[in-house]
């Protein structure tokens, strides 16, 4: 048996898999040396903000790309070492990171900068957790500013899921609205590249900002990312081919780097839950079904009803098909279906086709237009990039819609021939 902790048997005082669990977390910002293949955008993000560290007014920036391209990783990154570089010129320096998707309205992320200063200064004066109004948060922040700092970077993550922009006009006008002296500067980040198109003009105009586009990984940096992160295993824990599989199977599915080691350390977790000494192959593709349903999920955790109904509804169009790819009006159909099976009214169809375009830049499907001769003209051909029990399996996490069929229900029912249109409704 294990030697044991402080005497209590329950509790190994040895980890058999991790020896720095830390290296896997979403949230860890690595060292330099472990950041790959992202040498461009490291240069980009540090043209648009490094002004700060010479006391001059940095740009906002934009960052826009697929989940797990590396915008969060690097802005934080490269935010730091502008921190530390203006601070070495004697320029008092904040970084302030706020995560849209929780601090989701304009009173919680100002809230969020609020406490953020305060815990990085001597600030005295409370601020309240609640009961107080959007304008008393940012008089702190004024002041809080204008006491202790001549610049900050404010990190706003998922950007495109605050209930309004208004705090991009407030943070890129406060010095010119005389609030403080500080320089601000922004760094949005969004998977939406529409976010643009849903700004006010005034904020738009306002922000002035500058955008950046970050890319997917692909199989040889996802390999290498991997194994700068070989050393959150114990020594030889990780048999030979489990980094190139998992880098494989990223790369094919969405290049997204935060998924393939999100596969390595369920992977680890399921070698430990098992009782296994190593993590073998086989452990890896049970990890990428279990990261795949959570990156579906968590894509969509932000969207509407209809987003996710309209995916499941081209999962089951695949399930009980005998094709991969189906028109949007093929799709709209099953959607109505669903729709009634979960008292649920239908958007139009052109609601539907926008729903899938954003899930395709999402790149949960790849939509593709084609022609269908003189008699039908040109249409969009839709099909997912991701096992369609993913979708089905993810979609069914949501409470509301625990009631659209399973996946092993639907294949159960499947019609063996022809169209193979099914009546959902008899699957209730």
């Amino acid at each position: 048996m294990a030697e044991q902790t402080g005497g209590d048997p329950l509790f190994e005082s040895h980890d058999p898999i991790f020896n720095r669990k830390e290296l896997l977390h979403v949230g860890h910002v690595p060292n330099e040396d472990r950041i790959v293949g992202r040498d461009d955008e490291i240069q980009s993000v540090a043209a648009e903000v490094g002004a700060i560290t010479r006391g001059d007014p940095p740009n906002n920036v934009m960052i826009y790309g697929k989940t797990g391209t590396g915008k969060s990783l690097i802005s934080r990154h490269v935010a730091t070492r502008a921190q530390d570089a203006a601070q070495r010129n004697g320029i008092d320096c904040a970084v302030l990171y706020v995560d849209c998707s929780e601090a989701n309205t304009e009173t919680r992320a100002t809230r969020q900068l609020a406490l953020n200063l305060k815990d990085q200064t001597g600030y005295q004066q409370n601020i309240p957790l609640r009961g107080v109004g959007t304008m008393e948060y940012y008089q702190h922040i004024w002041g809080i500013l204008e006491d202790c700092f001549d610049a900050v970077v404010v990190i706003l993550d998922e950007i495109d899921k605050l209930d309004n922009s208004n705090i991009l006009m407030q943070l890129s006008r406060a010095r010119e609205a005389q609030k403080t002296d500080a320089y601000i500067g922004v760094i949005g980040i969004s998977n939406k590249v529409q976010y643009r198109e849903t700004l006010d003009e005034r904020i738009d105009s306002s922000f002035g900002h500058r955008e950046l586009f970050f890319h997917p990984y692909d199989a040889s940096q996802l390999r290498e990312i991997m194994r700068n992160r070989q050393d959150a295993f114990q020594p030889d824990i990780l048999e030979d081919g489990t980094i190139e599989l998992c880098a494989a199977l990223a790369a094919k599915k969405h290049g997204d780097a935060r998924k393939a080691i999100e596969i390595l350390k369920e992977a680890g977790e399921l070698a430990r839950r098992t009782g296994s000494e190593t993590v073998s192959e086989n452990y890896i593709q049970e990890a990428q079904e279990v990261a795949e349903i959570n990156r579906i999920e968590e894509l969509t955790s932000g969207a509407t009803v209809h987003a996710k109904l309209a995916l499941y509804a081209l999962a089951s169009r695949i399930i009980t098909g005998d094709r991969e790819t189906y028109k949007t009006r093929e799709v709209y159909k099953r959607y109505v279906s669903i729709c009634e099976l979960v008292a649920n009214d239908p958007i139009t169809e052109n609601g539907l086709y926008r729903q899938l375009k954003e899930q395709a830049f999402l790149g949960v499907i790849e939509s593709e237009k084609t022609g269908g001769g003189r008699s039908q003209g040109s249409y969009l051909l839709h099909r997912l990039v991701t096992d369609p029990k993913h979708i089905v399996k993810a979609v069914r996490r949501d409470s509301s819609l625990e009631g659209v069929p399973t996946y092993d229900h639907l294949r159960e029912n499947s019609p063996s021939a022809g169209e193979r249109e099914v009546d959902l409704a008899s699957f209730s």
